[in-house]
């Protein structure tokens, strides 16, 4: 188990450049199975969930040629769906949660899916419901062995259909996406997720062929097409980076510059921060973040305490709390943290309060930040990532503390940050991995 060590309470100063989103890189390079001819990604970000991926796609005989750092080759012309069955498979599929998002496009081409039930982040509850009800309403059956923790879905003929998500869930929408592009017939899908991650893959996916109307809305209409050919794509930066960026640029009192991000696929999530009192410019396709002496929290228009929430998009990515939550505890002012979606991903606040923080966890979803004002610092200690946001969250809170922290299990944070000790310690900051 690898472990940071973290001397903390110095300022950054330089450029960051975000890496490639890792939610696109999981559906997008799902999308490969659609297709028997080549299709090249770049910009992929090589951490370990999306290498795990690319080695569960070599698994079930696709072929992957690595041309240079983030680029990569992909040609599914060998895939068989009695790979599915192989032990190899098995295990690497049940190891990761996105590997759910194969099943869409191994029904649309070959009529049949087979998963074990996916690991990932212990954050709670994540069900699977709207992947395999989307299945379903195009034809498909749907058979769960309980005792052999397997899922396997089925379909002779798939065809288009009108279905109303009961949640506008990220994977479970791109998994109905993947199976519809190449089901005869019309299909609808209402309260779809239109996350910027959705809107690629759709592009990507209307690059090879595919007859999509309605991205970047909540109502998308599919026609089936009878193949999908070739393609190029760049996989955009990674918006949950950019806000752990803007985040860390805060707390430690730091000036940094976020290079290279798509400003118009960031949301609401510049906005949020200025709710902290954060400031920022826009630079052309970069953020400036100046240093930051202290940020007040804003107050809603009555004087009652600020509320920041999850929510589907465009509203704030729930990936986000963690970060926020840790840069408001050195902020003036109070605020409440509801994390709607997911009942564990707070429940790392015990960390924070051994640092000194100020916080109330109201229950498994709310939690009250009263803000130190950089008054009182953080204190060093030694903490265990719980899952990659929260990992993150907690390496931010280490280097705004006093002294030298400790973060142990940094393989969560490792699944979703691509060498972020590396470049985080080429602008100051000074952090060491231990093997």
């Amino acid at each position: 188990m690898a472990t940071f060590e973290i001397e903390g309470g110095y300022s950054l100063k330089g450029d960051l450049y975000p890496q490639g989103a890792k939610n696109e890189a999981l559906q997008v390079l799902c999308a490969v199975l659609l297709t028997p001819e080549k299709v090249t990604i770049d910009n992929v970000p090589e951490i370990r969930d999306v290498l795990h991926l690319i080695e569960l796609l070599e698994a079930l005989g696709v072929e992957v040629i690595r041309e240079k750092k983030g680029c990569f080759c992909f040609c599914a012309q060998n895939v068989s769906p009695d790979t599915l069955k192989t032990e190899k498979y098995r295990k690497l599929a049940a190891s990761l949660r996105g590997s759910v998002m194969i099943l869409g496009p191994m029904l649309a081409r070959f009529g049949v899916g087979y998963i074990p039930q996916p690991g990932g982040d212990k954050i709670g509850r994540r069900r699977l419901d709207t992947h395999f009800i989307g299945f379903q309403n195009l034809g498909a059956d749907f058979i769960y062995r309980p005792d052999e923790k397997i899922y396997e879905i089925a379909a002779k003929n798939l065809r288009g259909a009108y279905m109303l998500l009961d949640e506008a869930s990220v994977t479970g929408t791109a998994n109905i996406i993947m199976a519809a592009v190449m089901a005869p017939g019309i299909t609808t899908i209402y309260n779809a997720a239109c996350e910027p991650y959705i809107q690629q893959l759709c592009n990507m996916l209307v690059s090879m062929g595919a007859k999509i109307s309605g991205i970047g809305s909540n109502l998308l209409t599919i026609e089936g097409v009878d193949s999908l050919s070739g393609c190029e794509h760049t996989i955009a930066p990674d918006m949950i980076e950019v806000g752990s960026f803007i985040g860390l640029a805060a707390i430690t009192k730091s000036e940094i510059t976020i290079k290279n991000i798509n400003i118009e696929q960031l949301g609401i999530i510049p906005a949020q921060f200025r709710r902290l009192g954060i400031k920022m410019e826009f630079r052309n396709n970069d953020i400036y973040i100046p240093q930051h002496e202290n940020y007040e929290i804003e107050s809603f228009i009555d004087g009652s305490i600020m509320t920041i929430a999850d929510a589907p998009w465009p509203g704030l990515t729930p990936d986000l709390l963690s970060v926020f939550l840790v840069v408001a505890t050195q902020a003036k002012g109070s605020v409440l943290i509801h994390q709607k979606m997911f009942e564990s991903r707070l429940f790392f606040v015990d960390k924070l309060i051994d640092m000194g923080a100020q916080i109330i966890l109201c229950d498994p979803h709310r939690a009250t930040v009263i803000g130190l004002n950089h008054q009182h610092r953080l204190k060093a200690t030694t903490m265990v990532s719980p899952d990659i946001r929260a990992g993150v969250a907690l390496l931010i809170a280490a280097m705004s503390a006093k002294g030298k922290s400790t973060i142990h299990n940094i393989e969560q944070i490792d699944r979703g940050y691509e060498n972020i000790e590396e470049r985080l310690n080429n602008i100051g900051a000074k952090i060491k991995r231990i093997d």
